[in-house]
């Protein structure tokens, strides 16, 4: 989705670096790997980040129907829902491995203290939900004239 530029900051690499490592640990551990994460809040995936005056988050939902797809924003929390099936196998077929998730999901995201709850877009194309959040008027810089 090329629609949505999100900076490759060294920081920014060396931040989701220190966040796998750390995702890694407390899987291995039993643990949640993020804050506000279920052990299977793997699903879906997202990307953040800011774009000029809005808010971008792009959720990657392959196989899913938009009507399937609950998107909420409260105060700044906003919250991705839904439930994925999965597909059933034939009646007398096993399973040798089962790599795709299934079940009801829920991602929480927590944004930027200058959202605006009521400028929000969401759209559904090609397996991505992308949601734009526009930023308040207010937390804008404003370039006032000196007289």
């Amino acid at each position: 989705m090329s629609n949505f530029p999100f900076s490759d900051s060294g920081f920014a690499s060396a931040f989701d670096t220190i966040q796998e490592h750390m995702g890694r640990v407390l899987r291995g551990a039993g643990l949640p790997a993020a804050l506000r994460a279920t052990p299977q809040a793997l699903f879906p995936p997202v990307n953040v980040g800011v774009s000029g005056d809005s808010i971008e988050v792009v959720a990657f939902v392959p196989g899913m129907e938009p009507d399937g797809l609950n998107v909420t924003l409260e105060k700044r929390v906003l919250t991705i829902s839904g439930e994925r099936s999965a597909p059933e196998l034939p009646e007398n077929a096993r399973y040798y491995a089962r790599e795709r998730a299934h079940g009801r999901y829920v991602r929480v995201i927590e944004l930027p203290a200058d959202v605006d709850p009521e400028q929000v877009q969401a759209r559904y194309v090609d397996g991505c939900l992308a949601i734009s959040i526009k930023r308040k008027e207010s937390s804008k810089p404003r370039v006032v004239t000196v007289q």
